[in-house]
């Protein structure tokens, strides 16, 4: 028997324990519900990235309106992204308090009123302070649904990890490549940057209403933290899956924020640079949907990590030097690396832990610190560009951290588990 086919058993046999000690565990549900169950986190995961691209697809436009200082241009492409490692260790305590579920509701509903206060504008005081306060909380919600879904995945579908990981970090990928490609056409059909940001509302707002039966049924609360549980701070084996996520987070915060203004300052247009963006993120669609497949096929991830951590570094070096006549196969490249690359560090939180609880756990850690490290990516760019007046630096910049997150992809992709 295959090495895969041992861990798809042990994971089958394991599937009862895995719900009793996961916070907010229901009781086991039926075919169906379990199905509406994938759909609704799948869905819920094709909003956690608009927020991102949309606002860099209508940056110029938003700066130049709303008189946007360049110091206000960095806070709001980094505070979003460092929320997320804010935030992110709460999300296992709020689970356990109110159930997995009723947090992924609460935090629909913060991400459905943040991206409606955003373009908000106040008497005497402008868009500034709703366009802050309105992507923190998007950030927030974000933040605990991140956390979260990787443990609601290794509870509810320990039998298809690679199905359900591939379909949920796609739908996270797709929704960076609908923010990229509809956010700039919205805003030419309108004339308005800010019906632009609004229209982000309305999936956000129907993710909301559909999930509301399953978070309803969950419960209130979950099971209290097993006793003797594993301590993810004290493993090793931790630390590598959290420093390849926070050098993984600092290429993908970065492309999600500055690659459509590194276009646009480039010499391409707005609509050309939006649907270049677009495509590069379906490509990272592709690899998102079948890293996860390929990686949990086998118990180590060594290969994969480095490949893809090699792969977006170089894409986006390519997209900031490469000869402008390529762009499209240098965001091509960056895309299929970028996608692989997220879901690869997404699966580690589940073939590197035993059971729903601690994946729960290194998912809180990592996420912690690697989104709260991972944002100084989006912030060195903005200083760099701001302090030389051109993207070159950033490009040497991602060269040297796509090599790093091939040493820790590397490291963390052995064949071991957290807690031994």
């Amino acid at each position: 028997m295959t090495s895969a086919g041992k861990t798809d058993e042990q994971d089958l046999s394991a599937s009862v324990a895995v719900r009793d000690e996961t916070p907010g565990a229901p009781r086991a549900p039926g075919r169906r519900m379990l199905a509406y169950m994938g759909l609704c986190l799948v869905l819920i995961g094709l909003n956690l990235r608009t927020v991102f691209s949309s606002f860099a697809a209508v940056l110029p436009e938003v700066t130049a309106d709303a008189g946007l200082p360049a110091w206000a241009v960095v806070l709001l492409t980094t505070v979003p992204v460092t929320l997320l490692g804010v935030f992110a260790p709460l999300a296992p305590w709020l689970a356990r308090r109110f159930g997995a579920e009723r947090v992924l509701l609460g935090a629909m509903a913060v991400l459905t009123a943040g991206l409606l206060l955003r373009p908000v504008e106040l008497p005497a005081a402008g868009h500034l302070p709703a366009l802050l306060a309105g992507t923190a909380a998007c950030g927030a919600a974000i933040s605990l649904c991140n956390v979260l879904l990787p443990g609601v995945v290794k509870r509810d579908f320990p039998h298809r990890l690679g199905l359900m990981g591939g379909l949920y970090t796609t739908a996270i990928c797709a929704s960076a490549a609908l923010g990229a490609g509809f956010t700039f056409p919205v805003f030419r059909a309108t004339g308005q940057w800010t019906a632009a940001l609004w229209f982000w509302a309305l999936p956000a707002g129907v993710v909301l209403l559909l999930f509301l039966p399953p978070a309803l049924r969950a419960g209130p609360g979950g099971p209290p933290r097993p006793a003797g549980g594993v301590s993810v701070w004290r493993s090793a084996v931790a630390w590598n899956v959290t420093a390849f996520m926070v050098l993984q987070a600092m290429m993908s915060f970065s492309v999600f924020a500055w690659l459509a203004p590194i276009l646009r300052e480039r010499g391409v247009d707005g609509g050309t640079a939006g649907l270049i963006v677009s495509a590069s993120i379906v490509l990272q669609m592709l690899g998102s949907l079948f890293a996860p497949a390929l990686a949990t096929r086998f118990r180590d991830q060594r290969g994969i990590n480095t490949a893809v951590a090699l792969m977006t570094g170089g894409g986006f070096a390519l997209s900031i030097f490469g000869p402008l006549d390529l762009i499209w196969l240098w965001t091509g490249l960056l895309g299929l690396g970028q996608g692989s690359l997220t879901a690869a560090a997404l699966t580690l939180i589940m073939v590197r832990t035993r059971d729903g609880h601690t994946a729960s756990q290194l998912s809180g850690m990592m996420q912690g610190v690697g989104y709260g490290l991972g944002s100084s990516g989006t912030l060195l760019v903005g200083q760099l560009h701001q302090s030389t007046g051109s993207f070159a630096v950033a490009g040497v910049l991602f060269l040297l951290v796509g090599s790093l997150a091939a040493v820790f992809g590397y490291r963390a992709g052995r064949d071991r588990f957290v807690g031994g």
